[in-house]
């Protein structure tokens, strides 16, 4: 179900896009719309990763430098199946992850040192678990190509608003004016909806990659908690990648709603204790 929403909004915001160029400049500006939005994310398929890691500060490390943090890794992707990602550590005392890669056999995972040293083993498994997660479903790629579109919306809105539309189409000029200031913000709608939907289903498959659901809910609650309490100067400079994060890097008390690029971690604890539940694994946290 969540592949099926996934798709949809996907759709959504490329016929948005598609749209934006036509307003723009008619079939022609629909072409080259179209040609835009494949350049842009042939570019961020195989650079983005790399951007990010660079912008984070993110160094690489292996079973000599990191055994502990390395061999969690390790093990997890064995679990699930998956070629051994690249394993990063970015030196930032704000608590917090994310995975990137344009696929599996092109992944790297990264946590904080902030991270490291408030979450004891099981949680640091249960978060890397919750990455991995996201790369065997290939959710790097996809927010990576929503990411890229919503900015490639918001580019071209602001172009038109400064040089003009076609003024033939039929929605008219005022019609070409209120789609160049809603489109970026219904892209940016569709993109946390994105976002939220593929968090719950890593938070899922997490747990059973992990076999322990509750250690990824025990390391949300510290997570979140120290993610309010300490600054992330490069999320807060650079806001369109807060959600690769496991948990919203911003200081921003989002509710679960429209506008939250993850849903409330208290939804996500509770989803996880019902997985718990559910496979027999509750134990003394159930």
């Amino acid at each position: 179900m969540s592949t099926l929403r996934t798709g949809i909004l996907l759709a959504g915001m490329t016929a948005l896009f598609l749209a934006i160029g036509f307003m723009l400049g008619g079939q022609t500006g629909m072409i080259v719309a179209f040609l835009f939005a494949l350049g842009t994310n042939a570019y961020a398929y195989w650079n983005s990763d790399k951007m990010v890691l660079r912008m984070y500060g993110a160094r690489e490390v292996d079973a000599r430098s990191a055994p502990g943090f390395y061999g969690i890794v390790e093990q997890l992707a064995h679990r699930a199946e998956l070629p051994m990602p690249k394993v990063y550590i970015m030196d930032n005392p704000q608590p917090n992850a994310f995975a990137t890669g344009r696929n599996p056999e092109n992944a790297a995972v990264a946590a904080t040192t902030g991270l490291l040293e408030i979450l004891d083993h099981e949680e640091v498994a249960g978060v890397m678990a919750h990455e991995l997660a996201h790369v065997k479903n290939r959710d790097t790629l996809i927010m990576t190509v929503t990411a890229t579109i919503a900015g490639a919306i918001s580019m071209i809105a602001n172009f038109a608003l400064f040089f003009g539309g076609n003024r033939d189409n039929p929605l008219g000029l005022i019609g070409t004016i209120l789609l160049m200031i809603l489109a970026p913000m219904a892209a940016m709608l569709v993109q946390m909806a994105i976002s939220r939907t593929r968090e719950y289903g890593a938070d899922r498959m997490g747990g059973e990659i992990c076999g322990q659901p509750m250690w990824l809910a025990s390391a949300l609650q510290k997570l979140q908690a120290g993610s309010q309490r300490v600054d992330n100067t490069v999320a807060e400079n650079n806001p369109a990648t807060a959600h690769m994060f496991i948990v919203n890097p911003l200081h921003v008390r989002s509710m679960d709603s429209l506008f939250s690029t993850h849903p409330k971690t208290e939804n996500r604890v509770r989803a996880l204790r019902e997985l718990a539940v559910e496979t027999g694994t509750a134990g003394p946290w159930g």
